[in-house]
């Protein structure tokens, strides 16, 4: 039922669009959004005219104001996103109804065009010769005129027989166009009637607890939850018929979701955004409460789609991959893990709950320390207390999002996406240049006064630190440079953001990153983590 599963999640991606697009929030930043450019585009018209150059600093100010109040209009759009995880979907019905996705039987009516339409056929009053006149009907006058007559018949039977001909071979066709029409209908009826009893087969399946078919409508439920953008929504499930209990084991997304940035202030004496970090322990606060929300949206919606009570209990472990910042390694620790029942998890009012404490409140392990990775014992051993014949794997995103992975893009495509990126924000690009530390380029601001020499390094795996800063400080004294930035996928650590000591550097994460994308190239991008 692969099928059915993208449908219902393509129509759900669409509504959650169309909710967003809605929202306060959306519209306020689409409006500094659309306000910052208008101002730009002001700017750079008044620096056309010599004669304004006052009239151009003002504006030029006004536009890098306004571009602070864009990206901080972005932040908060951000955190009002992750605060909404879980009253989102409050308001929505998570019970899929199988039968919406049969398929009516709709064929367009038979046209066979010009075939339906018989033929003129030749009338004798168009060949009929005209009588003679004056002095030709003296002169031989009938001996003419039958001449003509008889030449005219032999016209007009000759019309005839072609006609004819004609005609049959239009009815020829007009039989073949109909049965092949026919032949068609036939098909696509067996080929809709398939497919609904398909649809009726699944449903049977589910109603009669089927483990597979558990299985498979409790990830259409799961896979039609829109999260943001970068959160993977990738999960393993288990169903156990006996105790009828499924085991949810789901990918959740790295600390890099919570904006490591509180705030940006525009500079006008260096000309630079400068960034003001967020404090580590509201970093950590806020991605706990991430970690209770999706832990609680998701068996909230396992629960509210089961009409059928196909569940009792349900286990959940929440688990991340991400790079350990002390290894180098690639890990998957378990930060949530909770074990509860139908009626328990029924009974609790989520709309006023506070997450943590909630998660808490039913006996959940909930890692203090994300951030440092450190993992929780699990209620459930998945890979142990599952069944393996009843066990599948799903990633929504990898199933049938088209957007590109930046993780997994080839070092040439990567290099090709941040240099198109640059260079759309103004920047000249050199050409890329690899090295231990990810790749480099040397580019050009060509802005008066403000602009000169810029290094760019671009980086994927381990967060960025200290050293990461250190070393692109030293490539822009050495390339007499203005200014630096550091990209970094993997993120980047708090010591990077105290090593910037007033340097004119600017430390761009992964999911600053997406956004920019967006914004400037129109590029809906992901992370997904794989090991490169």
């Amino acid at each position: 039922m692969g099928i059915i599963r993208d449908m219902q999640r393509e129509r759900a991606t669409q509504v959650a669009a169309d909710q967003r697009a809605g929202t306060a929030a959306a519209q306020q930043r689409d409006l500094i959004r659309r306000n910052a450019d208008l101002a730009i585009a002001a700017a750079q018209q008044a620096a056309v005219d010599a004669d304004r150059k006052r009239e151009h600093q003002r504006l030029y100010l006004e536009a890098k104001t306004a571009d602070a109040a864009a990206a901080n209009a972005e932040i908060r759009a951000r955190l009002s996103d992750l605060d909404a995880l879980l009253l989102s979907t409050l308001d929505v019905d998570d019970h899929i109804d199988l039968q919406v996705f049969k398929k009516p039987v709709v064929a367009p009516p038979f046209d066979p065009g010009p075939l339906a339409r018989p033929l003129p056929e030749p009338r004798w009053e168009s060949y009929v010769p005209p009588q003679p006149r004056g002095v030709g009907k003296i002169l031989g006058g009938d001996r003419l005129r039958q001449q003509q007559a008889d030449s005219a018949q032999r016209a007009f039977d000759d019309a005839r027989a072609r006609w004819a001909q004609a005609e049959e071979r239009r009815r020829r066709q007009l039989v073949v166009r109909q049965r092949a029409y026919e032949e068609s209908l036939r098909k696509h009826e067996a080929k809709v009637a398939a497919y609904n009893a398909e649809v009726d087969r699944f449903a049977r399946a589910v109603a009669d607890a089927d483990p597979a078919s558990v299985v498979e409508y409790f990830a259409m439920v799961l896979g039609n939850s829109v999260y943001p953008d970068d959160f993977p929504q990738h999960f393993r499930l288990a169903y156990l018929p006996k105790q009828h209990h499924l085991l949810i084991e789901y990918h959740l997304p790295p600390i890099e979701v919570v904006p490591r940035v509180k705030e940006y202030r525009y500079d006008r004496f260096r000309d630079d955004l400068n960034a003001v970090p967020r404090d580590d322990a509201e970093i950590r606060q806020r991605y706990v409460e991430v970690i209770a929300r999706v832990t609680l949206r998701t068996i909230h919606e396992v629960i509210e789609a089961d009409r059928g009570g196909l569940v009792r209990q349900v286990s959940f472990n929440g688990i991340v991959d991400t790079i350990d910042r002390r290894t180098g390694r690639f890990v998957r620790p378990c930060l949530v893990s909770l074990k509860t029942g139908r009626e328990t998890f029924a009974a609790i009012k989520l709309r006023r709950v506070d997450p943590v404490a909630c998660v808490k409140h039913l006996e959940g392990a909930l890692s203090t320390t994300p951030d440092e990775l450190t993992a929780v014992r699990e209620k459930v051993d998945f890979d142990r207390d599952a069944d393996r014949d009843f066990t599948e794997e799903f990633n929504v995103l990898a199933d049938i999002d088209e957007r590109p992975n930046l993780h997994a893009l080839t070092d040439a495509a990567w290099e090709q996406q941040l240099a198109d990126l640059f260079g759309v924000m103004g920047l000249q690009m050199g050409p890329a240049a690899r090295s231990e530390r990810g790749s480099r380029w040397e580019a050009d601001d060509p802005r008066p006064v403000f602009g000169g020499p810029v290094v760019i390094f671009a980086r994927r795996g381990a967060p960025a630190g200290a050293a990461e800063v250190h070393a692109l400080a030293g490539a822009v004294t050495a390339a007499g440079a203005t200014k630096g930035i550091l990209v970094s996928l993997g993120g980047i650590e708090p010591e990077a953001y105290e090593a910037l000591a007033g340097r004119p550097l600017e430390l761009i994460d992964g999911p600053a990153l997406v956004t920019l994308l967006s914004n400037y190239c129109r590029v809906k991008a992901r992370i997904e983590l794989t090991a490169l």
